[in-house]
């Protein structure tokens, strides 16, 4: 009885401070906006498209995030739910001629209903048996698409191509600006979606039943229904990122959506922060930017071996092991962020405002 009270404190004490100053909040919120919608007419075709797939990847974050930051249940398969959603708008498009806009709702309730039935069984597992049944729906997914009987549909191993979406014919902009503008929509939608749930009276239950399952249940929550809903709702969203994922890259194959994507999407979800609603923004641009980051250092390294040993050293090394010093330097970058920002990027900026915020109430007060 006497620890309950430290820790409810111990949480609130760490929210952001910049609640204190909603007028801020929306200013900072609004100059994003504006520099998101600003930004395709700086910068060329290959940042644009990096740029959506950052708020491709965020979104599915968000999915991630909704069942494992808010509602407690830990999963390692959502690479199937964003390969269900990439493989239902392809589908839809290559094979019925569905506009492009209406794969995404589509794909959305397909990986609803698939995360909603696979999260009913997963009731009876909790911690580490759930990861595992996740895992194994990762790992079945692209066999699944591979399926001989299939192949109709999915183009079996050789995957599908998706024709990308003409821009409208009122806009003066190309295929990639329109798609980056297209993806920043469904983004602040579903971003403003996953906001209302988090603070309404279904997120204050779901995220009590992560936080006290026997409470919540001892108040009248019905926590069975709630997980599945929750797995459901995130399955929703990691589809419709799998839906423009697929838009984005204009193909789709089984290989594209193994259980090295559940793992990117972890590694974001944490750091960005877990149960951090704009931290998943965050945890995008590291998805796709951080391999890269790697990559660039270990070939920096590998020069700077080939220039002090005068070309002896870098003449025996191969591909294969600048692909290993890459992911070896990859871990190395994690441990660093974890170290550094051990409640995400989210967690870090909360500290930062919480500390110029006691500062400058402390120097008012003085």
């Amino acid at each position: 009885m006497t620890a309950q009270p430290e820790e409810t404190v111990a949480v609130p004490a760490s929210l952001p401070a910049l609640r204190r100053y909603p007028a801020l909040q929306h200013a900072i919120l609004a100059g994003a906006i504006v520099i998101a919608v600003i930004l395709p007419f700086l910068t060329k075709s290959f940042i644009i498209f990096q740029l959506t797939q950052v708020m491709i990847y965020g979104l599915a974050i968000l999915g991630l995030n909704l069942l494992t930051g808010f509602n407690g249940q830990f999963s390692l398969g959502h690479s199937a739910f964003y390969g269900f959603g990439a493989y239902t708008a392809a589908i839809l498009m290559h094979n019925y001629d569905v506009p492009y806009y209406l794969t995404l709702p589509a794909a959305g309730g397909v990986c609803f209903v698939i995360g909603f039935l696979f999260g009913l069984p997963a009731l009876r597992l909790q911690n580490l048996y759930l990861a595992l049944a996740t895992f194994a729906l990762a790992i079945a997914m692209p066999q699944i698409l591979k399926f001989h009987p299939l192949e109709a549909w999915t183009g079996g191993v050789q995957g599908l191509v998706v024709d990308q979406p003409d821009p409208p014919s009122f806009l003066p902009i190309d295929t990639d600006r329109w798609l980056y503008y297209f993806t920043l929509m469904v983004v602040l939608i579903m971003f403003a979606g996953a906001w209302s749930l988090v603070h309404s009276r279904t997120g204050r239950a779901i995220m009590a039943i992560r936080d006290h399952p026997i409470a919540a249940s001892a108040m009248g929550i019905n926590a069975s229904l709630y997980k599945s809903l929750t797995f459901g709702v995130s399955a929703l969203y990691t589809g419709v990122a799998g839906a423009l994922g697929a838009l984005v890259v204009a193909f789709v194959a089984p290989d594209s959506f193994s259980f090295l994507l559940s793992v990117s999407l972890l590694v974001g979800l944490v750091i960005g922060g877990v149960g951090s609603i704009p931290g998943c923004l965050f945890g995008g641009v590291f998805v796709l930017f951080g391999p890269n980051i790697a990559e660039f250092v270990a070939t920096r390294l590998f020069g700077a071996i080939e220039r002090f040993s005068g070309g002896l050293i870098a003449l025996q090394v191969s591909d294969s092991r600048a692909i290993g010093l890459a992911g070896a330097v990859y871990g190395v970058i994690l441990l660093l962020v974890i170290f550094v920002m051990p409640a995400g990027a989210a967690g870090f900026v909360r500290l930062v405002v919480g500390r110029l915020s006691r500062s400058r109430q402390a120097r008012t007060n003085g």
